[in-house]
Parts: structure tokens; C-alpha cells; sequence
């Protein structure tokens, strides 16, 4: 069945290079977008106009500054302040803590009785557990207290795309909005809820849970496509190691890396892996940097060159030739769903923040296609019958 022209209206926040807009799609209509980073909306702006764009700290956003009656609201708040690798701020954080004056504009939206009836919330999955799970309590008070009712998923991006990067997706539905029971489980499945999930909802109050919806989707097609199928042979930007490199990215490698890449070389075909650089611990205690490698067809998640992480390298093995370089960008695009007509940054670390911080297009197909659409097309119709 065609889908409609006109799905819904929706204000995107932290909307980095627009990747939730790609994913949701030509048939959304965007009315507002922002974000704080000039360099990211610069790139939001040569790949999707500036017409709707607002560059500048959601803090000085105000309910006035944002057109029209929207159906939807997406928000990839920063993770900074709820990832393991981070200070555990949490939402009292700098920028976790961007949060509340996000939400501050939802529920100043319903005082002028114009909120959206759906908002999806991105983030990573230590959200879950960040401050013993307090933080994600409070996000669902924040939920229940707006009038929202509310339910969480985690998926993995390696179902879709050759990347390993499980992501938390928080998605509210307005008590006004009936859900179709095909949208929902009466308890937790396998496959979108994990032990964390579970968990979470477990801390949740009785008044909390009984706003919790268990939301469900069909498993999606088996994915064809290897990291393998994703590498240029000739970057534009990004150069190959030298040999004298790649032999010392070698011996960076503890003997359970080096097994595998001799297995690697022994496989009858073109392997290619992907490399982190990590610190870790000697036999005498001492921290020494090593060089970790996996060739399960699969790239490790991508992280921003920042705050002390490592850029994830690439090694191709083909028999006894060996390789290695440093991801391209073009690469990095792929594994994240872009197609390759987006346009990216030209400096390598730009373009490299910009896709390391961002949400995997496919995934948001995915979830805009079985749970998001289905009830923005119910609230729409409500909206009409009502008025």
C-alpha cells in the first residue's frame, strides 16, 4: 500500500547532520529544527535547507520560536553525561542536562494546548542504568506528568546496517491518542527489550507502570550487506598506512588479536576488520596501549574522535598482504545508512563527528514505519474528528 504524501509535521532537536530526518523520510514535514554545533548545521544545512534550521542552544528556544501545531517531536539529546565512557553527570549534566529545556518546551507547548501527541526520545542505553536508574525514572515522570503514556526500545543498528551500535529509543504517545493493539505486548519481547529495559521498567513506581507500554515490531529482513561491501579501495579522505604503520599497529596487538589475524590470513578471501586503539592493563599493571581487532563482518560503534576515544582503523588481509588506514568518512556515512550522496564535511574530523554522533537512518525507518507513523496517522485523524 503507498504510503500517504503528507505522514505528519515534526520539529527535529539535536539534530546533528539530520539523520532522523533522513530516516523518517521525503513523506515528514519538517517545521523546526536546531542544534547547538555550527559545523553539524552547517552540514544539516547544504543536505537539507535552512529555511526551518535554528542554530543556537535549546535554551534560548522558546514555544514562540516554533511554527504551526506539530504531530511529532524527535530529540537525540546529547549522550555525553549518560554513556559509560562519560563523567556520570547525568541529567544534571551540561549536556545530558539539555534535557529539561527541551522538555520545558513540550510541556510549554501543552500549556498553549499545541504539544506534540508523539515524541521520541534517542540516547545511549546507559540511560537505563545512569545514577542506579534514577535519571530514567525521572524521564518518565517527565512523560506521565506532561500526559504522556510511554514505553522504551533498544536497537542495534548491526540488524540493518554492518555496525555494532545498540541505541535506547524512548517513544511517548499522548493519552488523547488511542494505540491500535497491533503497536503493542502486553509484557516485554526478546527481541526490543533487553535485561537493562526490564530492569528499568522493574524500578519504575506502580503509578509509572501503569503509563508503560510495552512497544512492539515485526524482526527485520535478514541483513545482506558486509562491512567488507561498505570499504573503498581509494578514499578521498583518508590515506593507507605505510608498511612501517601497519607492522606497528601489528605489534601494538595482544597474541589473541595477532591469532586473528593470522587466521584472517589463512581464509581463502578478502577479509577486512576494524580496529580500536584501547588502554589497557600489562601483567605487571602497567597501562600500555593496545591494538584490538574483530573480523565478525561487523565495524565496532563509531564514537567521536573526542574526549580522549580513538578513531576506529580498518585492516584488509587479503592472503598474506596486509593493510591498514584509518576508517574513511565516506565509510563511516555508510555505517550509518546515509547514502552516498550526502554531503560531508570536508575536514576528516568534521565529517567523522558528525556521523560518530548520530543516529542510524534504517533504524529510524524501522521505528518511524511500524510504531511512529501508525500513531501520528491516529492522532491526525482524532485531531480532524475533533475539530
Amino acid at each position: 500500500m503507498d504510503k500517504p504524501h503528507n505522514i505528519g509535521t515534526y520539529y527535529e532537536f539535536f539534530a546533528g547532520g539530520g539523520m532522523a530526518r533522513a530516516g523518517l523520510g521525503d513523506a515528514w514535514q519538517c517545521l523546526f529544527a536546531n542544534d547547538f554545533d555550527h559545523k553539524k548545521s552547517k552540514a544539516y544545512a547544504e543536505n537539507w535547507g535552512k529555511e526551518h534550521l535554528k542554530v543556537g542552544d535549546v535554551r534560548a528556544i522558546k514555544t514562540e520560536d516554533l511554527p504551526k501545531n506539530a504531530d511529532f517531536a524527535w530529540a537525540s539529546f546529547p549522550c555525553q553525561d549518560l554513556s559509560l565512557a562519560g563523567g556520570g553527570a547525568g541529567l544534571k549534566g551540561d549536556r545530558s542536562g539539555t534535557f529539561w529545556p527541551f522538555w520545558k518546551l513540550i510541556t510549554d507547548l501543552g500549556k498553549e494546548k499545541r504539544q506534540p501527541n508523539v515524541v521520541t526520545l534517542e540516547n545511549v542505553c546507559g540511560t537505563l542504568t545512569s545514577h542506579n536508574g534514577k535519571d530514567f525514572t525521572a524521564i518518565c515522570e517527565a512523560f506521565q506528568m506532561a500526559g504522556y503514556r510511554f514505553g522504551a526500545v533498544v536497537i542495534d543498528a548491526a540488524l540493518f546496517v554492518p555496525h555494532s551500535r545498540p541505541r535506547l529509543f524512548v517513544v511517548g504517545v499522548h493519552h488523547s491518542v488511542s494505540i491500535s493493539s497491533d503497536l503493542y505486548n502486553s509484557s516485554a519481547s526478546n527481541m526490543w527489550h533487553t535485561k537493562s529495559v526490564r530492569a528499568a521498567y522493574d524500578r519504575l513506581s506502580d503509578s509509572l507502570k501503569s503509563d508503560w507500554i510495552w512497544w512492539d515490531m515485526p524482526k527485520p529482513v535478514q541483513r545482506e550487506k558486509r562491512f567488507a561491501d561498505l570499504i573503498e579501495d581509494n578514499p578521498a579522505s583518508i590515506n593507507w598506512h605505510s608498511k612501517s604503520e601497519t607492522e606497528r599497529l601489528l605489534s601494538m596487538m595482544t597474541k589473541v588479536n595477532m591469532d586473528k589475524v593470522e587466521a584472517a590470513k589463512k581464509a581463502g578471501c578478502r577479509m577486512v576488520g576494524t580496529i580500536y586503539k584501547r588502554t589497557r592493563r600489562d601483567a605487571e599493571g602497567n597501562k600500555i596501549q593496545r591494538a584490538e581487532v574483530r573480523f565478525d563482518d561487523v565495524a565496532g560503534c563509531l564514537r567521536t574522535p573526542a574526549g580522549g576515544s580513538s578513531r576506529q582503523l580498518i585492516l584488509v588481509v587479503d592472503g598474506y598482504d596486509v593493510k591498514s588506514r584509518l576508517i574513511s568518512t565516506r565509510e563511516t556515512a555508510r555505517l550509518m545508512g546515509l547514502p552516498d550522496d550526502y554531503l560531508l564535511p570536508e575536514k576528516y574530523n568534521e565529517a567523522y563527528h558528525l556521523t560518530g554522533d548520530g543516529v542510524v537512518v534504517p533504524v529510524v525507518r524501522h521505528l518511524a514505519e511500524h510504531i511512529l507513523e501508525p500513531l501520528v496517522m491516529q492522532s491526525r485523524h482524532i485531531d480532524r474528528s475533533a475539530a
